[in-house]
């Protein structure tokens, strides 16, 4: 998987006592401050937040700013009401994923958050595509920083210096979407997640004395609620349905857009070519594997897939998330390098 460069954003939470710098796509944040378990749990419990001001953040204003993108993008946003979050994707016109948009509407503006890195890209692509609409795009990621936190409520003037708050609906299906994981109960059910917008200026005031968790405790929590995420479980092959991405950002009738043609007929003709797949990792040795290194299964010489995240669980252990190819047996044992990984259906098969 190609990592997008990260641009120069480093966090003032950095300073922080015990502060340890991610790397790649993280760098500009903390990884954690000292004893990552003990983090993930405060997190879960929202006795801390995460600081994630190295994301994307793009506004979208003007009286066609709905409709418009729409028309873009793989969700129904036409009657999106104030302040009610939505997740869509630009695909390619093959239908592969290009970019995965945390979009909520204030009533004027249209607040987006994006992947690291690739702010500039999106707000470029969506500029090139406004015409003779009223519309009007801007990249204002070093004016605002995005903090994530276990929560589900909308914004309000209590999140006051926030401007606006996204919130993840993950793995709620959405209206006219479809799952591919099966008729169980999603291991995410009941799932808590929002990521809060704020001026880069604020960012330490709404923080104030409350914990810090770092990126590896948030990563941890998405990938044990089977969460993809672009650019880290995507490569430039990746379709929606591989991801389970149907489920919260793909409307089935919404109408024209770019990657539409792919989206229906690998949903009503077929099945995807990969699948996603959890994996519990053999946590014996010291070492995990790193993203992009090869999965095995028995019996074939050949890699049937790719590790996308890897992360450590406080109540789990070692886990991960990978790209296999379809025809992978699903009732085998997988190898990742020289760890051994029991595979949890994501995707059906």
């Amino acid at each position: 998987m190609t990592s997008p460069a990260v641009p120069d954003l480093r966090s003032p939470l950095l300073d922080r006592p015990g502060a340890v710098a991610g790397e790649g796509l993280e760098a500009a944040v903390a990884a954690h401050y000292g004893d990552p378990m003990r983090e993930q749990r405060r997190l879960v419990a929202g006795e801390a937040v995460v600081d994630l001001s190295h994301r994307g953040v793009l506004q979208v204003s003007g009286p066609d700013r709905l409709s418009w993108l729409h028309s873009l993008t793989t969700a129904r946003l036409t009657d999106l009401p104030p302040r009610r979050s939505a997740e869509t994707l630009i695909l390619s016109p093959k239908g592969h994923v290009e970019h995965d948009l945390h979009l909520v509407d204030d009533g004027e503006t249209v607040w987006i958050t994006v992947e690291p890195g690739t702010a500039e890209a999106a707000a470029a692509w969506l500029d090139s595509m406004r015409f003779m609409l009223r519309v009007e795009v801007r990249d204002v990621t070093a004016e605002f920083a995005v903090v994530g936190e276990v929560d589900d409520r909308e914004w309000t003037e209590a999140d006051a210096p926030a401007v606006a708050v996204w919130v993840d609906r993950w793995p709620e299906l959405g209206d006219d979407t479809a799952s591919y994981s099966g008729g169980g109960p999603h291991p995410a059910q009941g799932r808590r997640w929002r990521e809060v917008i704020v001026p880069r200026e604020a960012l330490q005031a709404y923080v104030g004395e409350r914990g810090l968790a770092g990126t590896w405790a948030a990563e941890a929590e998405r990938v044990a609620a089977w969460r993809p995420r672009q650019g880290v479980d995507t490569d430039h092959r990746t379709i929606p349905h591989e991801l389970d991405l149907l489920r919260t950002a793909v409307h089935l009738h919404k109408g024209c857009y770019r990657g539409q043609e792919t989206v229906a007929r690998v949903h009503n003709l077929g099945r995807p070519p990969r699948r996603l797949v959890f994996l519990h990792l053999d946590g014996s040795g010291h070492v995990l594997p790193e993203p992009g290194t090869d999965v095995m299964a028995p019996g074939n010489p050949r890699p049937v897939g790719q590790l996308t995240s890897v992360a450590r669980h406080h109540e789990d252990g070692p886990i991960a998330l990978a790209l296999v190819k379809r025809s992978t047996p699903a009732d085998v044992d997988l190898q990742v390098g020289d760890v051994a990984a029991a595979q949890t259906v994501i995707v059906e098969p």
